[in-house]
């Protein structure tokens, strides 16, 4: 287990149930990554500067709800991850390309 997963689990609310930990966090996560998707987009196509820092910022609060999302089910995000990998590395065995990603076995 990763040790960032270890150490953000001492900062989940313990005074919610389980499904209402794993609700607020779920919504978290969707509006965090929300946020910075608009913090993209207003780089993009309104001409703010990219702000590494607060890109970061974002990207760590989405770390935080998936990991204690992970907390909650007994999932393990290191086994994830190589299970995400594995899976990537059979549908685009070269690397990405548009051939390998319209024949996809694996729909």
């Amino acid at each position: 287990m990763l040790q960032y997963q270890i150490d953000v689990n001492r900062t989940r609310n313990r005074s919610l149930t389980q499904q209402e930990e794993l609700a607020n966090y779920t919504l978290g996560l969707v509006c965090e990554a929300g946020e910075f998707g608009d913090m993209i987009k207003k780089t993009v196509y309104h001409g703010h500067a990219f702000d590494s820092l607060s890109a970061e910022k974002e990207l760590g609060d989405v770390l935080w709800y998936l990991a204690n999302i992970c907390n909650i089910l007994g999932l393990d995000m290191e086994r994830i991850m190589s299970l995400n990998i594995d899976k990537l590395t059979a549908r685009y065995p070269e690397g990405f390309s548009k051939a390998d990603s319209i024949a996809r076995r694996d729909k």
